[in-house]
């Protein structure tokens, strides 16, 4: 299982993305269309056309990481809205295949910087 810690920043690629794009097809991305830093130390996520395909994009201190699932069936749900920002927990549930509009949080704490 893939390790998504509270202390990163997610972004969402909203528009369906090459899923032949490498790293630097991807940085780019980020850099011209998001208009971010790709060697933040964010997470940037993109999804295939076809909705069966998911990458996520980090910059890792040396170095870019990239991680690829393709689904052998089914598709990503991509949660709906305009808003590019993610939660970790969102993604996991995104990545496990749980509907995200049907899921119901409790009210708990948060700690406002």
């Amino acid at each position: 299982m893939l390790a998504l810690p509270h202390s990163c920043r997610y972004f969402l690629y909203r528009s369906p993305t090459d899923m032949r794009f490498g790293i630097y097809s991807l940085a780019g991305l980020v850099r011209n269309e998001l208009g971010f830093d790709p060697s933040s130390g964010d997470v940037f996520v993109f999804l295939g056309k076809r909705l069966n395909q998911i990458r996520l994009l980090q910059w890792d201190r040396d170095g870019f990481a990239m991680y690829i699932k393709k689904l052998e069936q089914g598709t990503f749900e991509w949660p709906k809205g305009e808003d590019i920002s993610i939660t970790s927990q969102q993604l996991t549930l995104l990545l496990q295949g749980v509907m995200l509009d049907s899921v119901r949080l409790r009210k708990r704490y948060q700690h406002v910087n």
